[in-house]
């Protein structure tokens, strides 16, 4: 009976721990994990690229104006309409230019009218000076009558010369005059496709200091040029002739090869920040491209095959300070802590983290990189020399290649679960510590 009691009280002591087990287990302060994301260091290729927007043009484009000021009287062409060397692309009214003409024909007929007429003054004095000479060799005349009549033919041969000049100049004017009538018909300077027109028939254009634009015209459509912005960060490493890519939000699935053909010298600021303008030759023959697209341009300033590269996102990766912490306890108690693992792992640096899983301020945490076997930090590896970068990957060098190797898992996020959650659903391993 009494063997009967005891084997009862034990089994109610058994209940109550259970339950106060139980209770603990949903009622108490629950473990907080980390579940680390991980990327693999990899081997390949990388390209390094400066990064850009810039505008489509025309490699030619030829702004038509006129000469003369005027009416539009007439237009020949339009919008997209493909015009040839010589073609008529509008006319002025020529009426004032045609009248001016006329006025210069008329000013011309009048000098070469007074330019007979003074030719027959010279004429007449000529024989007037012959016959006087021989009267005075007879001495039949005073001296004086001779050399008067020398005198008037000096003067006839002056006034000959000045009404001669005066034809030359009415005939200068009236060659001005019938250019300018010419300068009515807008002539196509060279082969290609009218871009824009600025005028409209009964339009007044005025050329007085500044020739007015009537057309554009681009010369081929099937070269385009792109002019990008290169901030003087980047401008450097630019250099004619490099490959580039160029996309389109009009044609989202398309890339267009383009090569630098040009790196202007001349400074552009906007925003406060000094660019360079970096023109690029792009091939158009399907004729997709439209000048004025906004093209996102991507120059290739250097490539690097069969390297190993580590993921960008690493190198920005911190861990949680508790979790940092946990494991430094671990390896502290490790006589092996300074050596690397048997996986070729470096032990994480006893170093002091802040609060929120920051650094203190320490310059080598910005090239650190944490290392994972399972799912959980296992060490840490200073990066002391870095490679060309694409924004996704950066080469590895320097004395990094020999403490790392290929597939090795790096953190780069990491989110908090807690133990119930992490154990019934993630499936992922996780370090960390009690909150």
């Amino acid at each position: 009976m009494e063997k009967m009691k005891k084997i009862k009280s034990l089994f109610w002591i058994m209940v109550v721990a259970a339950a106060c087990y139980a209770g603990y287990r949903f009622f108490g302060p629950d473990e907080v994990v980390y579940v680390y994301r991980t990327q693999p260091v990899t081997r390949g290729s990388i390209t390094s690229s400066v990064n850009a927007a810039g505008k489509v043009n025309a490699v030619e484009m030829v702004d038509v104006g006129t000469q003369v000021s005027g009416t539009i009287k007439e237009l020949h062409a339009d919008y997209n309409s493909p015009v040839r060397k010589g073609q008529l692309l509008a006319l002025l009214d020529p009426d004032v230019l045609q009248s001016r003409v006329e006025e210069s024909k008329a000013g011309l007929a009048v000098a070469r009218a007074s330019a007979a007429k003074a030719q027959a003054e010279v004429t007449r004095a000529q024989r007037d000076n012959a016959r006087n000479k021989d009267l005075w060799e007879r001495k039949l005349i005073a001296r004086i009558e001779m050399e008067n009549a020398e005198t008037q033919l000096l003067v006839a041969r002056a006034a000959l010369a000045e009404t001669n000049s005066r034809v030359l100049q009415a005939q200068e004017s009236l060659r001005q005059a019938e250019t300018n009538l010419q300068y009515t018909k807008i002539i196509s300077p060279v082969d290609g496709v009218v871009i824009s027109r600025q005028v409209d028939v009964g339009q007044t254009v005025a050329a007085s200091l500044q020739t007015p634009t009537l057309f554009a015209i681009a010369k081929d459509l099937t070269q385009m040029q792109v002019e990008a912005n290169i901030d003087e960060v980047d401008i450097g490493r630019v250099r004619e002739g490099q490959r580039a890519v160029c996309r389109f939000d009009s044609w989202p699935g398309d890339s267009f090869e383009a090569v630098v053909s040009q790196k202007r010298l001349n400074p552009e600021t906007i925003s406060n920040v000094v660019t360079y303008v970096v023109v690029l030759r792009v091939n158009n023959d399907e004729n997709k491209l439209m000048p004025g697209m906004t093209a996102n341009v991507s120059i290739e300033t250097e490539r690097r095959d069969d390297v190993l590269k580590i993921p960008a996102a690493a190198l920005r990766f911190t861990p949680p300070a508790d979790a940092i912490a946990e494991l430094g306890q671990t390896r502290g108690g490790n006589a092996n802590a300074n050596r690397p693992t048997a996986a070729g792992l470096i032990p994480i640096p006893q170093r002091r983290f802040g609060q929120g899983g920051g650094s203190n301020g320490d310059r080598d945490d910005a090239r650190t990189v944490w290392l994972t076997e399972g799912g959980r930090l296992v060490g840490s590896l200073l990066i002391d020399e870095m490679g060309i970068s694409d924004r996704t990957w950066i080469e590895l060098r320097g004395d990094a290649l020999s403490q790392i190797t290929e597939g090795q898992e790096l953190a780069v996020a990491f989110t908090r679960e807690t133990a119930k959650t992490a154990g019934a659903g993630t499936g992922a391993a996780a370090a960390g510590g009690r909150r």
